[in-house]
């Protein structure tokens, strides 16, 4: 297995590329088609690894025969400990050795092809701005941008609070209206803000104002309606969403 071995990327553009193709297919392993990955994942198999492609899809096959392979492998025997613990446990701990995995191409590919310590940086900066796939697994991304929409919505409810204080001369009907006014305001914002730093539960990506986005009813994670193919005429269709990996989820053999 070369998991895409063939493919060199030389700059550190390129480099980012093979890892966001890369990422976004073990990405999809893990959440909107965790059934299959944890189908595959047989223990009476031998060592199993899950790799990634630059193509953003993913594969679960022995390691690599050659020694030393051509690119870093991936963790030896992920399908071993599948029904010895939580699924959802089994998931992170796949989570974690594939980010770690991702790192190692990256960086094997920065000094193969002589990046400095400028690019070296560049380059983790780059793939520090996305999340982990252990966050976009577990939904820790999604927590964080609660606690930031809190701090930031805390705030302006503080700063709204004392400019109503100064605004105590003006007529009641007036005040009555300006903080109405306020409250929807305020409403708006939240919702930009809380919107602003939701991350998809599928591919990890930001939230844009022009795509349409499905919350699960169940684990309460947002998917670009792209990610988990539901389309806005659908949704309205659904009285209860659940997305793949919760639909998937059953009472193990």
């Amino acid at each position: 297995m070369d998991a895409g071995g063939g493919y060199n990327p030389r700059t550190v553009e390129e480099v980012f590329g093979d890892f966001k193709g890369r990422r976004a297919g073990m990405v999809k392993a893990l959440t909107t088609e965790v059934e299959e990955f944890y189908h595959q994942c047989d223990p009476e198999k031998e060592n199993l690894c899950l790799y990634g492609f630059p193509s953003e899809q993913w594969e679960v096959n022995l390691p690599a025969e050659e020694v030393p392979p051509e690119l870093p492998e991936p963790a030896l025997g992920i399908n071993f400990a599948r029904d010895g613990m939580q699924e959802k446990d089994w998931l992170s701990l796949v989570a974690v050795h594939s980010d770690a995995w991702l790192l190692s191409v990256a960086f094997y590919f920065g000094a193969r092809f002589g990046f400095d310590k400028s690019d070296r940086k560049r380059l983790f900066n780059m793939i520090n701005e996305l999340p982990t796939i252990f966050e976009v697994v577990t939904g820790t991304t999604k927590k964080q941008a609660k606690e930031k929409s809190s701090v930031s919505n805390h705030s302006s409810s503080k700063s709204k609070s004392n400019s109503k204080r100064g605004s105590e001369t003006q007529a009641k009907f007036s005040k009555a209206v300006q903080s109405k006014d306020e409250e929807d305001e305020g409403l708006e914002e939240e919702d930009e803000e809380e919107h602003g730093e939701t991350l998809c539960g599928a591919c990890g990506e930001n939230y844009a104002a022009d795509e349409f986005w499905i919350c699960c009813d169940v684990c309460e994670k947002w998917f670009h309606g792209k990610c988990v193919k539901i389309t806005p005429a659908r949704a309205e269709h659904i009285k209860q969403y659940k997305c793949p990996s919760c639909s998937n989820k059953r009472a193990r053999p």
